[in-house]
């Protein structure tokens, strides 16, 4: 009997076959592991929105703080929710901005005072200052005295005194306002629909201005001028030709290099430098002395330096003099003392720089 052999497929169906299990199973597998993950992600997202919704549930429920308490005061939470809560302190304490001056104060004239440090005292213009006290300083800084009572008026303009005829728009056009700025200036307590004034009254102009009335000692050239002592005071002289020259650069006139008083501005064409009575006073610059003695105007003794080349410096409230008028000076030497002589409340220097007639702030030309 003859047997026949079982029919097998071929080697290379065989591998064809297998090969396409094994990626069937791989492919299994990675749709499962991709359904796990997705389940553990949907898990987490619903536990963290119900931990975060309670949370927020627990602060909306919060007490508020008594009303009349000064602090702030935690309401009793759990720890774990006390460690982020953030409160507000509340803070009792207002800060009230103060309402403007809307009336004149009287202030009385302290020794070491100066229209410059009384204005800076009450954040006005010294030229305010100036203004509001015309009948008694006549608008020189140099008049006060210690014990003199100033107007210090509640703005910066001028505070004018109501003349018989005055209207208010006349007064406005003196003083370079509009009516309605003194109209409505609520210091004035004027009624805008019948605006009544009497003379004698005094009214603010906010912003108001007007020129000054400037008291100088007036400029005395060197040479053989014919200078009258009548008519300038005992220190001037006839000074003749030649004489010293100024370099054109100065040095301090005094040891202390700061401020003690008036300021440079338009009412006071100087400034004066802090100076103790007896302290030396320098000359500038080399020149001639052609002034030296006591003078009216406020300025009491002084000394007037011409240093050929335009400038001349002034020096005044000197407590002596250690030149005399027409002597040749140079640079640094000592022509006097420091002093208060004059009108003046306190011991300083009153300093001034001319050129050509003209003045000009010291603080330009001193080192």
């Amino acid at each position: 009997m003859t047997q026949v052999a079982p029919t097998r497929a071929p080697r290379s169906q065989e591998t064809s076959e297998g090969t396409s299990s094994r990626w069937l199973a791989s492919l299994l597998w990675l749709v499962a592991a991709a359904m796990v993950a997705l389940a553990a992600f949907l898990i987490v997202q619903h536990v963290t929105a119900a931990t975060a919704s309670s949370f927020v549930g627990e602060l909306t429920n919060v007490p508020e703080l008594p009303s009349n308490s000064g602090e702030a005061v935690l309401p009793p939470l759990e720890a774990s929710l006390a460690q982020d809560y953030i409160t507000r302190v509340a803070n009792p304490h207002t800060i009230v901005v103060s309402q403007p001056r809307e009336s004149a104060l009287i202030y009385e004239v302290q020794k070491g005072d100066s229209i410059f440090g009384i204005a800076k005292k009450f954040n006005l213009k010294p030229e305010s200052v100036l203004w509001a006290n015309y009948d008694v300083l006549n608008d020189d800084p140099h008049m006060i005295e210690v014990g003199l009572k100033l107007i210090i008026p509640p703005t910066d303009g001028v505070y004018y005194k109501w003349k018989e005829g005055d209207t208010i728009e006349s007064v406005a056009a003196s003083f370079r306002v509009k009516p309605e700025d003194i109209l409505l200036w609520p210091g004035n307590k004027l009624d805008i629909t019948n605006p009544v004034i009497e003379p004698g009254q005094y009214v603010m102009v906010p912003g108001g201005r007007r020129e000054f009335r400037t008291w100088v000692v007036p400029s005395i050239p060197r040479g053989p001028a014919g200078v009258n002592k009548s008519i300038l005071g005992p220190g001037a002289c006839d000074t003749g030709q030649g004489g010293a020259y100024g370099s054109g650069t100065f040095i301090w006139p005094t040891p202390q290099h700061v401020l003690s008083g008036n300021d440079y501005w338009d009412g006071h064409l100087a400034i004066d430098i802090a100076a103790g009575v007896g302290d030396p006073i320098y000359a500038a610059d080399s020149g001639v002395v052609v002034y030296a003695g006591w003078i009216s105007g406020g300025y009491g003794n002084m000394v007037m330096i011409d240093h050929g080349n335009g400038y001349q410096t002034l020096y005044a409230h000197l407590s002596a003099i250690r030149v005399g008028c027409g002597a040749s000076v140079r640079q640094g030497q000592v022509i006097g003392l420091a002093g208060s002589t004059g009108r003046s409340t306190g011991p300083h220097l009153h300093f001034e720089v001319r050129y050509m007639g003209g003045f000009v702030n010291p603080w330009y030309v001193l080192p």
